[in-house]
């Protein structure tokens, strides 16, 4: 008997060798929620959770094949961005992505190992083209304070506040991720022109690689399955501290997510 295909979601992203980030952590997380993953692939890296041992970037012009293929075919409800790495391969991604479709950008500059994943100055170029198409920003604090300006972030007000200049820059939402902050709780704040809504967990006592990878998947996952973006925020953050409880260790001892719906 035929089935329709489910809804699908595009990651735009880097490949993780050690599949706890990239490509390999959005499609588990697409697959457990339920959507169908697509992919387009921006650079390949040499990594595991100890470090990222090289990079080779996917040539700009191979980047916006991949996504005029898929685009060719599927129905994408919703993309999401993850390394890009180099300012000419922002730029073609912007130049492909269908306005029209929802778009999570995760502002991806350096790994949890703090391997540098961006070139220099091409988050300026993410700002430009990217930024002002997003449905939803989701920077960490270090992220935050490179995009707003504001350094250091160590509280929620400044957080609100680098989140306030953020969406100056044009996104419709921006999700500033606490779990830098100092604190028992880990509190993530969905930012909108006008609104604002906070929720905040338990802080874990591990080190988890690839959590801001299947943080921004699963809201790109929920926006494709119909999801206003304050529910996908809801539901993503739900999502993400059931996968961080359940998380397991890698032999380095940092701990790697299992994605299950």
């Amino acid at each position: 008997m035929e089935r329709e295909i489910p809804p699908a979601a595009c990651t735009i992203a880097g490949s993780d060798s050690g599949g706890g980030a990239g490509i390999q952590a959005d499609l588990k997380v697409f697959q457990a929620l339920g959507v169908w993953g697509l992919s387009v692939i921006t650079a390949v890296t040499a990594q595991n959770t100890r470090e990222v041992r090289g990079i080779s970037l996917v040539d700009p012009g191979m980047v916006a094949l991949q996504v005029q293929a898929v685009l060719a075919e599927f129905e994408i409800r919703a993309f999401k961005t993850g390394m890009l790495g180099a300012a000419e391969t922002i730029r073609a991604i912007g130049r492909e992505l269908p306005e029209s479709v929802p778009l999570v950008v995760d502002p991806v500059m350096v790994s949890t190992s703090r391997h540098a994943l961006m070139e220099k100055d091409a988050w300026q170029d993410l700002v430009e083209c990217l930024l002002p198409r997003a449905t939803v920003v989701t920077p960490n604090i270090d992220e935050a304070e490179v995009l707003s300006g504001i350094r250091p972030i160590q509280t929620l007000e400044e957080a609100r506040e680098a989140g306030l200049r953020i969406l100056d820059l044009g996104p419709r939402h921006v999700l500033v991720k606490g779990g830098h902050l100092p604190g028992d709780e880990a509190p993530d704040l969905l930012l909108a022109p006008g609104k604002e809504w906070v929720i905040a967990t338990t802080r874990l006592p591990v080190t988890v690689h690839g959590a801001g990878c299947c943080y921004s998947a699963a809201l790109c996952a929920h926006l494709a399955m119909g999801c206003t973006a304050r529910d996908a925020f809801s539901r993503s953050k739900d999502y993400m501290d059931r996968l961080i409880r359940a998380s397991v260790r890698a032999p380095s001892g940092v701990h790697v997510l299992f994605p299950s719906p």
